[in-house]
């Protein structure tokens, strides 16, 4: 008996470090089909759902960015909806006064974001919860007002944009094109916060978030990292409104009123706040909730909409894909060979 049980432990561990591998190249495989599919989904649908698509992944990087300071580092924002604007006034003025080209409008957008989260990150030394709140919630308010004032930013009459052709020679018209350059900045946005959140900055925004006064005596620099944490998501949201007026053609202060960065954090919470993949939820619910809720009642859309909130929120109070995770983890466990029984 002793012989056998000793016998059966290597290969059990033999068939568990088999496993392993086996699982993640199933999971590379499943990610690449995935991506093969979104890139061939715009061919087969009309113009405008294509449009409403791409819409769909510009709202998913700016609630990327959200998810980095609110879900992984712990820093409540009520403003992002100010520093999406930011992001696509800096592309339409390049654009628009200046003749830049789209792509090359996005770098100089995403320093405009970081410099500002930055600047506003600094009162996240000194403030938590509600109060940071309220410190953000003013760029959200006092955007669009201060939009109007400018000459160079159109007033109240926002700035008209020329939408961008695709390169010659691809065969596709302007609105594929503009879904596939939007997906690709996506794959992009998903792949450096993921870089960045399973290293050593990610791992010290989480120690702060769980554990600020331990993360600190662990060394850790928490004016830094939390000032970085501010920074790097209002990049992401930057990005995502650059993206926004390079689609859309269009920008003007009541585009980005509080209703967005209220919808910003609404669709942080519904898709997973501490998730990656729950951005894409999010965008989901951004873009095609409030459609749907004025489908249903022209009368109490925002009721519709209200209840969407609360339903989601009481069957997945971690979210959609912050429900599901735990579920996943189950489903590997039981899929895995030499698993005990």
């Amino acid at each position: 008996m002793n012989d056998g049980t000793a016998a059966t432990a290597p290969e059990k561990l033999a068939a568990g470090g088999r496993a392993a591998p086996r699982i993640g190249a199933w999971r590379r495989f499943a990610v690449a089909a995935l991506i093969v599919l979104a890139a061939a989904l715009p061919f087969g649908l009309s113009n405008y759902q294509v449009f409403e698509l791409t819409q769909v992944m510009i709202y998913a990087i700016a609630v990327l960015g959200l998810n980095i300071l609110t879900g992984y580092n712990g820093q409540i924002s009520l403003g992002h909806g100010g520093f999406f604007a930011a992001g696509a006034y800096t592309a339409a003025v390049l654009m628009h006064r200046y003749g830049v080209p789209y792509w090359a409008t996005l770098p100089p957008a995403a320093l405009v974001g970081f410099a500002l989260g930055l600047l506003f990150g600094l009162p996240a030394l000194r403030f938590e919860g509600p109060y940071l709140a309220l410190v953000t919630l003013a760029m959200a308010v006092a955007t669009p007002q201060t939009l109007k004032y400018f000459s160079w930013t159109g007033g109240n009459q926002g700035l008209n944009l020329a939408k961008p052709s695709p390169p010659p020679g691809l065969g596709i018209d302007r609105d594929r094109w503009l879904y596939l350059f939007v997906f690709v900045v996506l794959l992009v946005a998903i792949r450096i916060a993921a870089n960045l959140l399973n290293g050593r900055t990610g791992r010290a925004w989480m120690a702060i978030r769980d554990h600020p006064i331990a993360a600190a005596a662990m060394g850790i620099d928490t004016a830094r990292y939390k000032t970085l944490a501010f920074g790097t998501s209002t990049l992401f949201t930057a990005v995502a409104g650059a993206l926004s007026a390079i689609v859309v053609g269009f920008v003007a202060p009541e585009s980005f009123s509080l209703f967005l960065s209220v919808s910003f954090l609404v669709g942080s919470a519904v898709g997973g706040i501490a998730t990656i993949g729950g951005a894409i939820v999010g965008g989901f619910f951004i873009e095609f909730v409030p459609n749907f809720a004025n489908d249903i009642s022209d009368a109490a859309p925002w009721a519709i909409y209200g209840l969407a909130m609360l339903l989601f929120m009481y069957a997945m109070p971690r979210g959609v894909v912050g429900s599901l995770g735990p579920l996943a983890a189950w489903l590997r466990a039981r899929l895995r060979p030499g698993r005990s029984r």
